[in-house]
């Protein structure tokens, strides 16, 4: 079972994230959820004035797909420190 997380408007990314992470924390602190494998989130591109924009890599290429291996892990977390 999945559960959808919608942010709807026009929104800067900072509010974006902000909207994604409260979800998450209400869906974590109401629900009791721990734990999650694979998070998918779909972004529409607009500019300032609300037009659809298209995102390119550094090469001129649709950029159509971000892939992480997680979060950014410090040395320190690594090496238990």
């Amino acid at each position: 079972m999945s559960i959808l997380i919608s942010v709807r408007g026009d929104l800067t990314m900072a509010q974006v994230r902000q909207a994604i992470f409260e979800a998450l924390g209400e869906i974590e602190d109401e629900h009791n959820l721990r734990h999650s494998r694979n998070v998918t989130v779909f972004v529409n591109p607009i500019d300032e004035f609300g037009e659809k924009v298209v995102l390119r890599d550094e090469r001129g290429k649709v950029l159509s797909r971000v892939t992480k291996k997680g979060p950014y892990q410090s040395a320190a977390d690594e090496y238990k420190i």
